[in-house]
C-alpha cells in the first residue's frame, strides 16, 4: 500500500527520534521536539475550535520565531493551507492577499501588527486575528493566553491526498498583484529529500533561520532540518551581529540566506574578526556572485560557499553549484569559477536552457536562452488564475523568466532575468556580470546594474553604487575602471551613488525599482522593462 508523502510525515519523525533533544532555540527560550509537538497539538485545537477545516486558509504575518515555525505543523494536522505573509509590504498588499487567498485567520507578529491595523475593518473573510507577543494595548487575541487554554492531546488529522494544497505563496510582482503559487504536500515532501541529500543536512547540524519563513518557507528548511533531528535557531531580527551571536553560541552549523546578506556579514566580520572554529556551511541563492566573493568567503571566513538556484513556483530549489568529485582536479580557481554559478540539476528535477523555438542552445558557456524546469517541485499552478499558469507552464516546463548559458560541464550560470537583459546597439549584456566587476572594486559594497536610455545605443548600462563606508570615488572612475576590465559596450555609462539599495524581505536587491524610477525621471518608458 502507497504511504502519502504529507509533511506532518516530520515531525513525527522527529519527536519519535529525538523527542528530549533540545532542538528549538527562539530568543531566550527552548524547546524539545516534544515540547514542539505540544504546541502544534494546541494549536491545531485552537484552530478548529475557531471553525477552520480542511482546505482553508490560514495567514501567517510574523518573522523566524517558534510561533512561525509550528504554524506549518499545526494548520497541515487540520488539512489547511498555510498563507505566509511576506513582512515587507504595505496594508493595501495585505488587504490584497488575505482577500483573494480568502484566509479566515490571521496570526500577526506585534512588530507588524500596525500594519495590519488601516485594513483590518476592510477584511472580508478573517474572522480571527491573534497576536503573538501581544501588548497590553492591542486589542486582539494574545497567542500565549489563547494557546495555553488548548489541549496538548493527540490532534485527530484530517485525511489529505500528496497532492492537496499545504502552502499559498504570493509572489511579488513587478506589475500588478502578486500571484499566489500553489505548493502541494508532494512538492515541498520531495524537494525536501532532495535538499537535504545535496546540502548534508543531519541530526549533527544546527541551522539558523537567516532565510525568511514566509519566503517560499524558507527554502522549505522547516520541513527536511526537522526530519532530521537538527537543532534550529529562529532569528526574530536577522542582522549581521544577531547571525554571528547565533553561530558562536549554538555552534550552528549552515545557513540559507540572500547574496546581500552574506555581504553585509563579510563586512561585519572585517570590522569585528569574530572568531568561528567549527565548519560551516553558507547556501546563497539570487544573483550570481563574482568568483572573488565565493573566494574570500571560503578563504577569509573559512566557509563552504553553496550557490543554489530555483524559483518559488518550483518549491524552490533546482540546481546546486557543489563541485563533483571528478572536477575535483581543476585549478581552484576555475573551481571557485564553477561555485560561483546556478550549477546542475538537484535529483527529481530536470533544467534546460532553451531558444526561442525551444531548442537546447549550445553547451558552450556562450549561447543564451530561457531556463526552463520540469521535476516534483514545479507549483500545481497560480491560485485563481488559470491564464497565468499557462502562460508559465507549457508542455510541463515551467519557464522562469531568467536567461542563462551552460557550460561544457553541464553547469548553468544565470546571467539575467529577461526583464534586465540589457540590449546596447543590439547587444545583449548581462547586468549581473557588470555587477561582478563593479564588486572587484575596493571601494565598491553593493551594486545594482539597470539599462539605462540612451539615443544612439537605445540602452547603456547604468550603475547604482553602494559605497563602503569612509570610501570616496567619482563617477569617472568607476566608469574607467568597468572599461578596464569588461568589453567597451558592456562598460557602464553612469553611475548614481546612493546610501542604500532597495531590498525585499530576504535581502535581494530590487532593480525593477531603480529601473523604473530611473526611466521615469528620463521622461522614457520602455514597455519590455515593465514585465512581471
Amino acid at each position: 500500500m502507497n504511504v502519502p508523502l504529507i509533511l506532518t510525515d516530520f515531525l513525527d519523525r522527529a519527536v519519535s527520534l529525538y523527542g528530549s533533544k533540545e532542538a528549538i532555540y527562539c530568543d531566550d527560550r527552548t524547546f524539545t521536539y516534544s515540547e514542539l509537538n505540544e504546541r502544534v497539538n494546541r494549536l491545531s485545537h485552537g484552530l478548529k475550535e475557531l471553525g477552520i477545516e480542511k482546505g482553508d486558509r490560514v495567514a501567517y504575518l510574523a518573522p523566524n520565531s517558534v510561533e512561525m515555525l509550528e504554524g506549518f505543523y499545526g494548520i497541515y494536522q487540520l488539512g489547511a493551507i498555510m498563507v505566509p505573509l511576506n513582512i515587507r509590504l504595505k496594508p493595501d498588499d495585505y488587504l490584497f492577499i488575505l482577500d483573494h487567498s480568502e484566509s479566515k485567520v490571521l496570526f500577526v507578529d506585534q512588530d507588524l501588527y500596525p500594519l495590519i491595523v488601516p485594513i483590518k475593518d476592510k477584511l472580508k473573510t478573517v474572522t480571527s486575528i491573534i497576536v503573538h507577543y501581544k501588548d497590553e494595548e492591542t486589542d486582539e487575541i494574545g497567542y500565549d493566553e489563547w494557546l495555553s487554554k488548548q489541549s496538548n492531546q493527540t490532534f485527530e488529522r484530517a485525511i489529505l491526498d500528496e497532492n492537496d494544497v499545504c502552502s499559498l505563496l504570493y509572489t511579488s510582482g513587478t506589475t500588478g498583484n502578486p500571484k499566489g503559487v500553489m505548493l502541494t504536500h508532494r512538492n515541498n515532501y520531495l524537494h525536501a529529500l532532495t535538499s537535504m541529500h545535496h546540502l548534508r543536512v543531519s541530526d549533527k547540524d544546527t541551522l539558523v533561520h537567516v532565510l525568511p519563513m514566509f519566503h517560499v518557507n524558507g527554502w522549505g528548511s522547516p520541513f527536511y532540518y526537522t526530519a532530521n533531528g537538527a537543532s534550529q535557531v529562529c532569528l526574530r531580527k536577522a542582522t549581521p551581529e544577531t547571525i554571528f551571536y547565533a553561530i558562536e553560541k549554538y555552534k550552528a552549523t549552515i545557513l540559507h540566506m540572500a547574496p546581500t546578506v552574506l555581504n553585509a556579514l563579510m563586512q561585519f566580520y572585517e570590522q569585528n574578526l569574530p572568531v568561528i572554529e567549527h565548519d560551516v556551511r553558507v547556501v546563497i541563492a539570487g544573483s550570481a556572485p563574482p568568483p572573488a566573493f565565493v573566494t574570500r568567503v571560503e578563504r577569509e571566513l573559512g566557509w563552504e560557499f553553496i550557490q543554489v538556484y530555483g524559483m518559488t513556483e518550483s518549491s524552490p530549489l533546482s540546481t546546486i553549484s557543489t563541485i563533483r568529485s571528478h572536477l575535483r582536479k581543476l585549478p581552484m580557481k576555475e573551481q571557485y569559477r564553477l561555485k560561483a554559478k546556478a550549477g546542475y540539476p538537484m535529483i527529481g528535477t530536470r533544467v534546460s536552457v532553451v531558444n526561442d523555438l525551444g531548442e537546447e542552445v549550445a553547451h558552450d558557456g556562450k549561447a543564451i536562452g530561457e531556463v526552463v524546469v520540469r521535476g516534483n517541485g514545479v507549483m500545481l499552478g497560480y491560485w485563481k488564475n488559470e491564464q497565468a499558469t499557462m502562460e508559465t507552464i507549457r508542455d510541463g516546463w515551467l519557464h522562469t523568466g531568467d536567461m542563462g548559458t551552460v557550460d561544457e560541464y553541464g553547469m548553468v550560470d544565470i546571467v539575467d532575468r529577461k526583464k534586465d537583459v540589457i540590449i546596447s546597439g543590439g547587444e545583449n549584456i548581462s547586468s549581473i556580470e557588470v555587477e561582478g566587476v563593479l564588486y572587484e572594486h575596493p571601494d565598491v559594497l553593493e551594486a545594482a546594474v539597470i539599462a539605462a536610455p540612451h539615443e544612439k545605443w537605445g540602452e547603456t548600462p547604468h550603475a547604482f553604487v553602494v559605497l563602503r563606508e569612509g570610501r570616496t570615488i567619482t563617477e569617472q572612475e568607476l566608469i574607467a575602471f568597468s572599461r578596464e576590465k569588461l568589453a567597451h559596450f558592456k562598460a557602464i555609462t553612469g553611475v548614481t551613488f546612493v546610501p542604500e539599495l532597495p531590498k525585499t524581505a530576504s535581502g535581494k536587491i530590487q532593480k525593477v525599482h531603480l529601473r523604473n524610477d530611473y526611466w521615469e525621471q528620463k521622461g522614457k518608458v520602455s514597455a519590455g522593462k515593465f514585465v512581471n
